[in-house]
């Protein structure tokens, strides 16, 4: 059964007008409010201006008449389902080095470039799917690829997990967001320039830092690959509100989008990517693993995976994979299927639209906070992307019984009785990482491996091409471990990345 349909802005036409292929089946900027509580009125007209104002000095321009860039559209997809408290406050407090590094960016001669900065935020939610929907809160809504915009302390229950003693993490937001003086942009997104920003009652970082949490009742069938779709189609009213129609988001006066800007993602998750195209596959007992309480195949994330991957060569001895790729599988879980066969929306249905973006002028770097171990040694130059550990150290395997480190079973889940064979029910492989707090003495969570999304994110590295003289390879993809306890060499990373793409001026 596809998806259903459900507000009156078709999107299929202009996606595909930029993509030559992707038709999204959601439809965006339409239907039931998904601004996560945005105001629409009273909206401030405050903005990055396009230049200085008389009592500020005269930085000198970007001009890209001589090959400077100075834009960014920076993209942030961040997992809001119940394992994500901590790794949204680890990023959230990352953000204010994420300001001071975009506002000091040089070019390669050494010149300040002066960044022209949107900064969006939107969670991988695409709503729609039968196996979240059942259990949603009454007042909770999908974002479905649209921005969050309202500061984190006006959506505490967001915060509050599901069941008779519910999760509840409150402290993801309020440790990074004032809840006596909350800050947020005045548009959908956080723009900032060197003349000024959007946010009229505190800084840059302030804000960021305040609509960066997400919260942690949202769907855990995350699909980041589908809301970075979403949020990047260009017919959306964040990103055409000229040409939106939708009374819903008539307060928005300019584009995320720009033409002429670098677009910089950034996914956030611990999870396999589940951009389902099919939903009949919450129910295919052929992508389910066993469930060990009643020796029965049941739903769980494990559909995720057995979905969108292949892996080979299982070594029965160690429980290891030789490798593991992602692969197209029709309804009835063969393998390497036409595109419009396969239950999961294709990785190439990704690949093509950031090639789109790219054909169109853009350059298109990607970051990934994913479940890989973690990084050891990064490049010293800019891009400053690993060099040791993290993609190249992740081993796909079974997940093994004994409590960590012996194991993969972490301590207070092995004293419950939680063991191995539980585990590879819930998620159809083995921990890509398992972060451990500086302390050494607690744990920040474990992570399934990234196989979509990291083929997503790879397929912008430009490899050298071996019949010339030059070196033409260029990283723009980086992968960082979501189980780090230190977000920081992944914001380093990120910015080296968009620094790797500006051109010297002159």
């Amino acid at each position: 059964m596809a998806p259903v349909v459900r507000s009156a802005r078709l999107v299929v036409g202009a996606l595909a007008t930029l993509t030559g292929c992707v038709d999204p089946t959601l439809v965006l900027g339409g239907g039931a409010d998904t601004t996560g509580g945005a105001t629409t009125t009273g909206i401030s007209t405050t903005t990055a201006s396009e230049g200085p104002p008389d009592d500020l000095p005269n930085i000198p321009p970007c001009d890209p008449d001589h090959g400077c860039k100075n834009k960014i559209d920076l993209l942030f997809v961040i997992d809001n389902s119940g394992t994500m408290g901590e790794e949204q406050l680890n990023l959230a407090r990352n953000f204010p080095l994420l300001i001071e590094q975009l506002e000091q960016l040089e070019d390669g001669m050494g010149h300040p470039v002066g960044a022209d900065v949107n900064v969006m935020v939107t969670t991988t939610d695409l709503g729609e799917n039968p196996s979240c929907e059942i259990y949603e809160k009454p007042d909770y809504v999908a974002a479905r690829g649209a921005p969050i915009s309202t500061p984190c302390t006006a959506r505490l229950e967001r915060f509050e997990g599901f069941g008779d003693d519910p999760l509840v993490l409150t402290q993801a937001c309020t440790d990074v967001c004032d809840p006596g003086q909350p800050v947020a942009p005045t548009d959908q997104f956080l723009r900032f320039d060197p003349y000024g920003d959007n946010v009229p009652d505190g800084t840059a970082a302030q804000a960021l830092a305040c609509i960066g949490p997400q919260g942690i009742d949202g769907c855990g069938y995350e699909a980041p690959l589908e809301a970075m779709a979403q949020a990047l189609n260009p017919s959306a009213c964040w990103n055409d509100p000229v040409g939106c129609e939708d009374p819903a988001w008539a307060w928005i006066e300019r584009p995320f989008l720009r033409d002429d800007a670098v677009l910089a993602i950034a996914i956030i998750t611990d999870e396999a990517d589940c951009s389902v195209r099919d939903f009949s596959i919450m129910t295919d007992l052929d992508f389910m693993e066993v469930n060990p309480e009643f020796d029965f195949p049941t739903a769980s994330s494990a559909i995720c995976w057995h979905a969108g991957v292949v892996c080979s060569d299982l070594d029965p001895a160690t429980g290891q994979y030789a490798g593991c790729v992602a692969a197209n599988k029709d309804i009835d879980a063969n393998v390497g299927v036409a595109d419009d066969e396969a239950v999961l929306h294709p990785v190439s249905r990704y690949v093509d639209l950031l090639r789109a973006f790219q054909a169109d002028g853009r350059e298109v770097i990607m970051l990934g906070v994913l479940g890989v171990p973690e990084v050891t040694a990064h490049a010293e130059l800019p891009p400053h992307h690993p060099t040791a550990g993290g993609v190249a150290s992740l081993v796909y395997r079974q997940w093994r019984d004994e409590m960590f480190p012996d194991g993969d079973i972490l301590p207070d889940e092995w004293n419950a009785g939680v063991r191995a064979d539980e585990k590879q029910h819930e998620f159809g492989i083995g921990p890509g990482c398992t972060g451990v707090t500086d302390e050494g003495g607690g744990f920040t969570g474990q992570a399934i491996p990234p196989v979509r999304i990291r083929s997503v994110c790879e397929s912008l590295d430009v490899a050298d091409d071996p019949t010339t003289a030059d070196d033409e390879t260029r990283i723009r993809c980086c992968i960082e471990s979501i189980c780090d306890s230190d977000f920081s060499p992944a914001i380093r990373c990120l910015t080296g990345l968009i620094q790797d793409v500006f051109t010297p001026v002159g």
